[in-house]
């Protein structure tokens, strides 16, 4: 199900094999493949850090991650993979379509992106054919020829100032930090930004 995939990003490193896969195979229905492939990838890096999976036990660990920064998205995603930037992606279970789409949530940008597709099409056609898009591939060959480390497994290069804040979205903007820290701080600064907008207008 996942050769495009598979041929593209191989069979990546550091797979966790997750016994537990209960969580992830009640998504199956609504998410064709993703039981297959974490069972046998989860927690996996690919290409050196430019995306990989949560392993099956992570999954909802990161889902409340996100939801504490995105409050709006709590009870409707499943977190399943990341980026070098730290962002992660997601199931969206608000739509309709008989498969789920994916939510590309931003820590850097403070904001969500839609990605029109399944996860198998995501895996097989974004990933495959829009890396410079899904995964600013260019931009971490950038970080790369820079001098700059390829982040480990639950690291991230982050922005130092968010582009939110009005960070710029150059390598000199850019360093390594551990995940859940980076999230936690962009949550924290996401938060105080929309209380003082909503105290300001009230």
């Amino acid at each position: 199900m996942f050769g495009a995939f598979r041929e593209e990003f191989g069979e990546g490193i550091g797979a966790a094999g997750d016994s537990d896969l209960t969580f992830v195979q009640s998504l199956e229905d609504r998410a064709k493949g993703i039981a297959g492939l974490l069972g046998s990838a989860g927690g996996a890096t690919f290409r050196s850090g430019l995306y990989r999976l949560f392993a099956p036990g992570e999954m909802e660990t990161w889902t409340n991650h996100v939801v504490a920064t995105f409050p709006e998205y709590r009870g409707s995603i499943a977190c399943f993979g990341y980026d070098w930037l730290g962002r992660v992606f997601a199931l969206d279970q608000r739509n309709d379509e008989e498969q789920w789409q994916i939510l590309m949530i931003e820590p850097g940008a403070g904001e969500a992106m839609k990605i029109p597709a399944s996860f198998a099409e995501f895996h097989n056609v974004e990933l495959v054919e829009y890396a410079a898009d899904a995964l600013a591939e260019p931009f971490f060959e950038e970080w790369v020829a820079s001098g700059g480390a390829a982040p480990r497994r639950l690291e991230c290069v982050a922005y130092k100032v968010p582009l939110f804040l009005g960070g710029e979205d150059v390598i000199g903007n850019l360093e390594m930090s551990d995940m859940e820290v980076y999230w936690h701080l962009c949550g924290e600064l996401r938060r105080s930004i929309r209380e003082g907008r909503n105290v300001a207008g009230g």
